[in-house]
């Protein structure tokens, strides 16, 4: 039987509508999960059920997070909120980790986990953290664009069996202040926080970069994949 996975859905305000990048969706099949894209809801009685039915959840990239949630004004005039994704990851989060049930976390996916776990986030990266290294790379977005340092106690580290990793990259906001309750895995060149884990817990993993659309041509993609869906499937 194949674990499934409940994904977050992404979500279009221009168009009104919700919508999915495949490679979210073939990267967690082709490990061996059932991945099921769920409502936009901030329901609580919906998500209940949600994370009963679930063996684990993939917490995709798109809006930012709204800097309300770590204690920020708004200081820059380009951000792309979803409030109700936000309450949705809220409350999906909190209960996943309360019953110990897989959790992996992707572009926004790290900065949520961060935020709801009591870090902070660049609201704007290329203002707030001045770099050569390129963060926001054009497309094929497939390729690597720059490279990290993956912590030799670390996870991560154990799975991939490298100290470097060449990575894609998409993002303009970014850890921060990193929660207290995670732990690095990996860093760029340029000191951001790019992966992380929560210790004591079956799978709760994030990483700022995207195997999503890096999974058909890189190996390391498809560990982490694999990695996550192993986790789903013992519960």
């Amino acid at each position: 039987m194949r674990p499934v996975i409940g994904v977050i859905p992404l979500w279009d305000d221009q168009k009104d509508s919700l919508w999915m990048l495949p490679g979210y969706l073939d990267g967690i099949f082709e490990a061996g999960g059932l991945p099921v894209i769920l409502p936009l809801t901030d329901d609580p009685t919906v998500l209940q059920q949600v994370c009963e039915r679930v063996d684990g959840l993939l917490f995709t990239g798109g809006q930012d997070v709204t800097p309300q949630m770590y204690g920020e004004a708004v200081l820059t005039d380009n951000l792309d909120c979803c409030p109700v994704r936000d309450a949705m990851e809220k409350t999906l989060f909190h209960k996943a980790i309360a019953q110990d049930k897989p959790c992996f976390g992707i572009c926004r996916g790290i900065q949520i986990f961060n935020v709801l776990l009591g870090g902070s986030l660049y609201q704007d990266l290329p203002t707030q953290h001045p770099s050569p290294v390129a963060h926001h790379q054009s497309p094929p977005y497939d390729i690597p664009c720059h490279r990290v340092s993956v912590l030799r106690d670390s996870p991560l580290f154990d799975l991939v069996g490298a100290e470097v990793l060449s990575v894609n990259s998409y993002h303009h906001q970014a850890i921060k202040d990193l929660s207290p309750l995670l732990c690095p895995m990996a860093i760029s060149e340029d000191s951001l926080t790019e992966a992380v884990y929560l210790p004591r817990k079956s799978f709760v993993w994030a990483v700022q970069w995207h195997p999503e659309f890096s999974h058909l041509r890189d190996e390391n993609s498809k560990k982490l994949f694999r990695r996550f869906v192993e986790a789903c499937r013992r519960r």
